[in-house]
């Protein structure tokens, strides 16, 4: 593919983005090649390195239609906005979001069966403690003092089962956060 070609192929992707932008982009792909043949190198070679000019103007067209939405947010803009998000990184809709949220419910329930542990622990102590002021007779077949350092453990273990989970939530955020630069760097290549 030589400059002519890349420039119109680009040209035509870049559909959704008004005149100016349209044009600074073009004079900057324009400027690779101009550059690129001052270092020796073929037209063919640059736009080889440049990458795919229909990726590059949905690329454009997809950040384009983005901050379209977030400067008027009506429903159509918003729309566009996602199709073109969806369009461009189909992969992460079918292959990365159904884990992704299955991840985020496994945290979720990892919280909600800690935070019960020591709830629970909680509550048998103060079971334990206030049994002698409950008006109903209650038969417990363990002594009251054990009852007490068991109610003791188990809200301990759910606790520090809160603080694990707070760590694995923190190796979750960095791990998504580095997916998400690598994602984006293999986008705009």
């Amino acid at each position: 593919m030589n400059k002519n070609e890349f420039i119109r192929t680009l040209k035509e992707s870049l559909n959704s983005v008004d005149e100016i932008e349209k044009n600074d982009i073009l004079y900057d792909y324009e400027e690779h090649f101009r550059i690129g043949i001052e270092n020796g190198k073929t037209e063919e070679e640059i736009a080889v390195g440049l990458g795919d000019p229909k990726l590059i103007g949905k690329s454009y067209t997809a950040n384009a239609t983005v901050e379209k939405a977030i400067e008027n947010s009506s429903g159509k803009n918003v729309f566009k906005a996602l199709l073109a998000a969806v369009t461009l990184s189909f992969f992460n809709l079918v292959i990365v979001l159904g884990p992704f949220i299955a991840l985020v419910g496994v945290l979720i329930g990892l919280y909600a069966a800690s935070i019960s542990m020591a709830l629970a622990g909680l509550f048998s102590i103060f079971a334990i403690v206030f049994m002698p002021f409950i008006p109903f007779n209650m038969t417990v077949s363990i002594n009251p003092i054990a009852a007490i350092f068991l109610g003791i453990g188990i809200a301990c273990l759910g606790t520090l089962f809160f603080i694990g989970n707070c760590f694995l939530t923190k190796v979750f955020y960095k791990l998504t956060a580095k997916y998400l630069k690598w994602n984006m760097q293999v986008i705009s290549k």
